[in-house]
């Protein structure tokens, strides 16, 4: 049973920095916890490029940036894989990236690993194989 309302200590309206879109509490430095969230958001997109390092191989030197802008309105729920597939459909769905063979790349990468049981290493093989035989 939850306590009354009245055992809760009275709230004060809550300040954000601007650009976060999450509140800071009274009394914090909203400059300093703007600072944090990029040190934050660098760390998630350096974790997100070890985990899935094709992402930055297929996005080149748009990932960075791509991804601090995807991480600042969204955050993680399901650890680094997860949040790496759902960059991925981010950019899909905002039919980025804008290069069509880094697009058609993205989206082989997503689907491969998206699905409730992502293709095998023998498919991703043949997919492999198969995009090797096409550059030549």
């Amino acid at each position: 049973m939850a306590p009354p309302a009245s055992a809760w200590p009275s709230l004060k309206p809550l300040s954000c920095p601007p650009s976060s879109p999450h509140p800071v509490p009274e009394g914090f430095d909203t400059r300093r916890i703007g600072v944090q969230a990029r040190a934050l958001a660098a760390k998630r997109a350096g974790v997100v490029a070890k985990v899935a390092p094709e992402l930055p191989e297929i996005l080149g030197k748009g990932f960075r940036p791509a991804f601090l802008a995807y991480a600042k309105s969204r955050p993680m729920t399901g650890g680094y894989r997860r949040d790496a597939l759902d960059f991925a459909e981010h950019l899909l769905i905002a039919g980025r990236p804008e290069d069509p063979a880094a697009r058609r790349r993205l989206t082989e990468w997503w689907q491969d690993r998206s699905g409730s049981r992502p293709a095998g290493r023998a498919a991703r093989l043949v997919r492999a194989a198969r995009h090797a035989l096409v550059r030549r």
